[in-house]
């Protein structure tokens, strides 16, 4: 797949011998290994024993290009190297190319999927990791299990030239986003827009269109873009979730979230739309 300006292919067999200088993304928590001396930034040698941190588990993710990438996890306490930091992913997104940010995300994803799904879920037996495929079987019943994702909706809802946007109470002073949630066992997707949109504002929606979609590593997200129109009801946020929620036009717009995110995609795009008439 494509990733910036670069091709991603996935694999869970990795090279018989380590020759060439592969990508190490290493984890300690949820914090990324950085080399600050390095213009990508991601650690990048052959072995990652080179660097003498003791890993806990290894896997191998594929290709950038032409270039193998690892995950590793590491002790949540441990210290890093001389020139090296850690940073959590949030934080190290100024810092890595587009490419290397969606391959740390699916990486994050990985180390912590291996991390919990040591024992099977079903009868407590220690799983093993399959070779041909990214999965993990229990020996005794056989239960799989593969790396989690949680299917989450996040909509643009208009009216007219209003946006509906809103803020959560832990959210970094002063920033706004569009509405957003995940999605609940047997509902669609436009069932889950319809229900979160009710449930955070009291606001119903209608004309709810796809956008686009985004994996999101905060912890295994993949939300699933929407654009909507308001239908009736008056703002009254759920204080649980939400801060403070109204309604913005394309000149008085607070404080928006970072450009990478699919919110900020959906906000853009509502700009571009008032902007030129449409």
């Amino acid at each position: 797949m494509k990733v910036g300006n670069k091709t991603f292919i996935s694999a869970v067999s990795e090279p018989a011998a380590k020759v060439d200088a592969a990508f190490w993304f290493a984890f300690a928590g949820n914090k990324l290994l950085c080399d600050e001396q390095s213009p990508e930034v991601i650690p990048l040698m052959v072995d990652f024993a080179d660097l003498k941190l003791e890993s806990i588990r290894q896997q191998y993710l594929g290709r950038l290009d032409d270039r193998h990438c690892y995950s590793v996890e590491l002790a949540p306490d441990i210290s890093a190297p001389s020139g090296m930091t850690f940073k959590g992913l949030r934080d190290a997104y100024g810092l890595l190319s587009t490419d290397l940010f969606v391959v740390a995300g699916r990486a994050i994803q990985i180390v912590d999927w291996d991390r919990t799904h040591q024992f099977c879920g079903r009868c407590g037996a220690r799983t093993v990791t399959l070779e041909t495929e990214r999965a993990k079987q229990c020996p005794k019943c056989k239960l799989l299990n593969y790396p989690r994702l949680s299917p989450a909706i996040i909509v643009a809802v208009r009216r007219g030239e209003e946006l509906l946007l809103a803020r959560g109470p832990n959210w970094p002073p002063g920033r706004y986003s569009v509405l957003a949630g995940f999605v609940e066992p047997g509902e669609s997707l436009e069932q889950a827009v319809q229900r979160e949109v009710l449930e955070e504002v009291e606001v119903t929606v209608k004309n709810i269109r796809y956008f686009g979609s985004q994996p999101w590593p905060f912890p295994n997200s993949l939300m699933l873009g929407f654009t909507a129109d308001y239908e009736t009801g008056e703002i009254r946020p759920d204080p649980a979730e939400i801060e403070d929620a109204g309604w913005y036009t394309v000149d008085n717009l607070p404080k928006l979230p970072p450009k990478m995110s699919i919110s900020r995609h959906l906000i853009d795009a509502f700009v571009d739309s008032v902007t030129q008439g449409v």
